[in-house]
């Protein structure tokens, strides 16, 4: 009885899996002392973009990009402006087959760089 009750306990927890939405969630916090505007979170093959228009100081948003009409390997990209017109970019990760090997990932803007945190999948 408890060999029974263990599979049907196993079979459940791996069902949720399944049903989980391909894609990634993005955070992004302007730890910057001034807006960000323009800001585009995408993969390689920018079949999904969130957009956001602008991000204040000490703001931060965060989005889902869904993946599921992604086929190929590649990466993501955050490209933005900054108050004084310059644009950046900053990118990283990887996914396979179109699917996202990490649940987030983080950016945090700063003054003079982009801080890019990745939750990596555990094996």
């Amino acid at each position: 009885m408890k060999k029974i009750f263990y599979l049907i306990l196993c079979l459940a927890l791996n069902s949720c899996f399944m049903f989980k939405e391909n894609g990634i969630e993005v955070k992004i916090k302007n730890n910057s002392s001034e807006p960000i505007t323009n800001v585009e979170f995408t993969t390689t093959e920018r079949i999904e973009i969130i957009k956001v228009e602008r991000i204040e100081p000490n703001e931060s948003i965060t989005e889902f990009l869904s993946m599921k009409i992604n086929k190929s390997d590649g990466a993501y990209t955050l490209t933005f402006n900054r108050a004084n017109g310059m644009k950046e970019l900053s990118g990283g990760g990887y996914y396979t087959n179109g699917g996202s090997l990490d649940h987030w990932v983080d950016f945090e803007v700063e003054n003079d760089t982009t801080i890019v945190k990745f939750d990596g999948p555990i094996y």
